[in-house]
């Protein structure tokens, strides 16, 4: 596929589930990309990208936005404590608030530097024990430990779902859990199942390899 072709799949998706055209934001994940890939997307037009590692966006990134000018930096990746001060300087959300003592470094950095980004809890829907993310169990609890101990702008919920489970059981959970809580926003769908994700809601779907193709070990120029 290329941009064009996921933002038209992205808008039929919309249509379909009922749901207001261009409600949903595309972020494309650029991780591990060659430079050349990525500007070829920046140059037809689109600002919204997607990175796992922190160290790896600052390689690049601040190059760019002086290039391009204003862009929208989420990262998708987890988030070292020892890397939360970088992260928000660099990024305008943050999908992998998973944990307390995170949730407290944050805070800490929130004092320090006077803002904050945008902050989605990292929902390990699976249980899986290899993945990162808050159980289904304690979401509720770790939410008001963010909003009322630590003072963290939440703004939503990401998954990532098994690779070998029907992806839409845990977009639905996932749901479930965003409006039991009051949030507006839901991080779910990728190159696979983005489709699914938003029939069920999602505000923020992140594909890189629909967008970019395969990724390679190493970034290249």
């Amino acid at each position: 596929m290329t941009l064009e072709a996921v933002k038209k799949e992205i808008r039929k998706a919309e249509k379909e589930a009922g749901r207001i055209g261009n409600s949903v934001s595309l972020i494309a994940v650029s991780k591990i990309q060659p430079k050349s890939r990525i500007e070829k997307v920046l140059n037809q037009g689109h600002r919204v990208f997607g990175e796992n590692r922190v160290q790896e966006a600052y390689t690049k990134w601040p190059q760019w936005r002086e290039k391009f000018g204003s862009l929208s930096l989420h990262l998708v990746g987890p988030l070292q404590t020892n890397k939360v001060k970088q992260a928000m300087e660099l990024f305008e959300f943050i999908h992998s608030l998973d944990r307390e003592k995170l949730a407290r470094v944050v805070a800490d950095n929130i004092q320090k530097l006077g803002f904050a980004p945008k902050f989605f809890v990292q929902v390990n829907t699976g249980e899986e024990k290899q993945k990162a993310g808050v159980l289904p169990a304690k979401v509720d609890d770790f939410i008001k430990i963010c909003r009322f101990t630590y003072d963290v702008p939440i703004t939503g919920l990401m998954c990532i779902p098994p690779v070998n489970e029907e992806p839409a059981l845990h977009f639905a959970l996932l749901k479930k859990f965003s409006d039991r809580n009051g949030l507006k926003n839901l991080s779910m769908g990728m190159s696979s199942d983005f489709q699914s994700a938003i029939a069920l809601g999602a505000t923020h779907v992140r594909i890189g390899s629909a967008i970019f193709g395969e990724r390679i070990n190493k970034p290249i120029s």
